[in-house]
This record gives C-alpha cells, structure tokens and sequence, in this order.
C-alpha cells in the first residue's frame, strides 16, 4: 500500500524560485507605486507646475474627486469631447500625419476628414495617450518610443489604413461615413439608455 501513495516532495530550488518570485514582486509594487506617482508630471513642467497641482490636489480632496488619468474620448461628453477631440487633431495634424502617413492608396487608405470616423477618432485617441505616457522617460524609460510604435501605432496603422478599415469607402476625392456607421445598439458607455 505505500508504494501506491503519490510522492509529494518538493524540490528544495522550488521554495528559493517562490522567494525571488516574492522579492521580484515587492521591487515592481514600488516600481509601480514611484510609476503611477509621477504619471500626472508633464515633461518641461518646473516647481510652478508642482505647486499648482499641490494646490489643484487639495481642492480635490474637498471637492469631487478629479480623474486621475485622462478619460477615454468615446466617453466623453460635449464640451469635454470636443476640447479633446480638439488636442487629438492637433496632434494628428502636426505629429502623425507628417511623420507617419505615406501618400494614400488602395492598400493604405487615409481619410482628411478622419475625425468624423468614430472609429478613427477612438483607436488615434487610444494611440495618442500612449504616445503621451510612451514619450516620457520619466514614466517609461528610453525603451517607451520603441514599445509605442511596436504595441500601438503600428497596429493601429493597419487597422485603420487597412481595405477593411473605417477609411474603406473614402478616396482622395471622396469622404463616406455612412457604410461604417451601424444602427443604435444597447451600450453601457452611455448614461442612462434603457434599451
């Protein structure tokens, strides 16, 4: 009968493999904590940006308490959208498009009129926040332009410029939103929709 009994060892190297695991553990929750701690700095910004958001810090501690990271632009209302939508198109128009975009064709398609592509303005949004975190080296080290274009422009690129993209019925002359626009689904991003 003892032979039948399963052999529970454990390898010593085991319990030293869960201690570095553990040590590794508590060195990126402090990585983390320093991380999201400088996540509102903007680069350039001098001790006046630090006392101002001091200052902006308690008022927010006696009022309502402020996002701490930007809200994403889908669920954003007016005026708030449109101040955003304004900055992305600022950064679009004067970082994207002349460094990035390669003269439009048939395999690679951009619209002039992409901000009133819902889908364009959500995935260049979502790009353009990374773009804002992966820029600083403060927040991610030299390695963070790298992780940008290899994790979200680049993918964000072949999905927008792709045959199947939001872009897919616009030309050089022409501008089509209606083809990509679905009909009113249920959605919990708005406040209050009962369907």
């Amino acid at each position: 009968m003892a032979d039948d009994d399963p052999d529970f060892t454990v390898p010593v190297g085991l319990f030293q493999d869960v201690e570095d695991l553990k040590a590794q553990l508590a060195q990126l929750t402090a990585q983390m904590t320093r991380l999201t701690e400088n996540v509102g700095t903007v680069l350039g910004e001098g001790a006046a940006g630090a006392e101002e958001e001091a200052a902006d810090d308690s008022e927010a501690e006696e009022g309502e308490p402020e996002a701490e990271f930007p809200p994403f632009i889908l669920l954003l209302d007016s005026p708030q959208y449109d101040e955003e939508l304004r900055a992305l198109i600022e950064w679009v128009e004067g970082v994207l498009v002349p460094g990035y975009l390669a003269e439009p064709s048939s395999d690679a398609r951009w619209c002039h009129l992409w901000f009133e592509h819902p889908v364009a303005v959500a995935r260049l949004h979502a790009a353009w926040l990374a773009w804002q975190e992966l820029t600083d080296p403060a927040t991610c080290g030299y390695t963070g332009p790298s992780v940008w274009h290899r994790d979200h422009l680049d993918p964000c690129m072949r999905e927008l410029r792709g045959s199947g993209g939001p872009f897919a019925g616009c030309t050089k002359r022409e501008h089509e939103v209606i083809h990509r626009m679905p009909g009113l689904v249920p959605s919990a991003w708005r406040a209050g929709d009962d369907s």
